[in-house]
């Protein structure tokens, strides 16, 4: 099984030492991917470049980079620096389109035909990291350049995709979607053949599914749970994520936490790969002793 990490979003003034440390620490106990949110907090991709270049070995990804705030050649860019500054074959750079209350409220772009957004942006993205010219002029955006740098080797690229539209976009064109907060019923009777089969009708190889998820060993499930309502309150008032949590039938993210003692949430990350998922993301939202047999778990199934 390909078992990650989400790493911890740092703060303060030694933020990027204590990430680059908790990198280390995967590393060590030997997981396959540490992945990294970019919300408000440090860039993902510069920390991932400065951590990566530090620590050998573990493969990195984005989870994600949105992609309004950023022209798809500056995203090239910037992760063809990446790959070359972590070495080949080590980054993963998960995209997604954000959220309306994001885009339109925050940084004020038009967040109206947000498939044709992500279509577009792909077609001027996807050339410039496989190190071709691109000259694409479209509805929402337009890109005429190349890239300089030397060859970063290819950089997978995966799309946050819930709905339908989306999964057959990342089918079509990418290596596959990330997920979060979308739980095993959901894959199995949605994401996993809606995405496979575009990918299949397009003839591309089989898509990457990868499912990252709340969790947490503990003896208190009670106390995990209501502590993981409120760390995830925020997802179940977000559209996209509202929806998959109804697809599921989980009143709130709590619901989706893979919580409970070793056996149990060992078989309830097993039920993630067997709905369809091709890897698994844990996001272990509490620290001390639970945190620690959280990751002895994890690392057990990787095995």
């Amino acid at each position: 099984m390909r078992i990650g990490i989400m790493l911890n979003d740092q703060t303060g003034p030694d933020a990027v030492r204590r990430l680059t440390d908790e990198v280390a620490q995967l590393a060590d106990e030997g997981f396959e991917s540490a992945w990294l949110s970019h919300i408000f907090g440090l860039d993902a991709l510069t920390a991932l470049a400065i951590a990566g270049s530090r620590v050998p070995g573990i493969e990195l990804g984005t989870g994600v980079v949105p992609t309004y705030p950023r022209h798809p050649g500056a995203l090239a860019q910037q992760a063809r620096t990446v790959a070359l500054a972590v070495g080949a074959g080590r980054l993963n750079l998960g995209i997604g389109l954000s959220h309306q209350v994001v885009i339109e409220n925050m940084f004020g772009y038009d967040f109206s035909r947000p498939a044709r957004h992500m279509k577009e942006y792909l077609n001027i993205l996807m050339p410039l990291l496989d190190g071709d010219q691109v000259s694409y002029t479209g509805e929402t955006m337009s890109g005429h350049l190349a890239m300089t740098m030397g060859d970063s080797g290819r950089v997978p690229v995966l799309v946050a995709a819930m709905g339908t539209s989306m999964l057959k976009l990342a089918g079509r064109r990418t290596d596959g979607t990330v997920l979060w907060m979308t739980g095993p019923v959901t894959v199995a009777e949605h994401i996993a053949p809606t995405i496979t089969a575009a990918a299949a009708d397009a003839g591309r190889p089989a898509p990457r599914v990868v499912c990252a998820l709340p969790v947490l060993v503990t003896d208190d499930v009670e106390a995990a749970k209501a502590k993981a309502a409120k760390i995830f309150e925020v997802y179940g008032t977000l559209p996209s994520y509202r929806a998959m949590m109804d697809r599921e039938g989980a009143a709130g993210p709590e619901d989706l936490a893979i919580i409970g003692d070793e056996a149990q949430v060992a078989d309830r990350v097993r039920n993630v790969f067997a709905s369809g998922a091709t890897e698994f993301v844990g996001s272990v939202f509490s620290g001390g002793d639970d945190a620690v047999r959280t990751r002895a778990v994890l690392r057990e199934l990787a095995d």
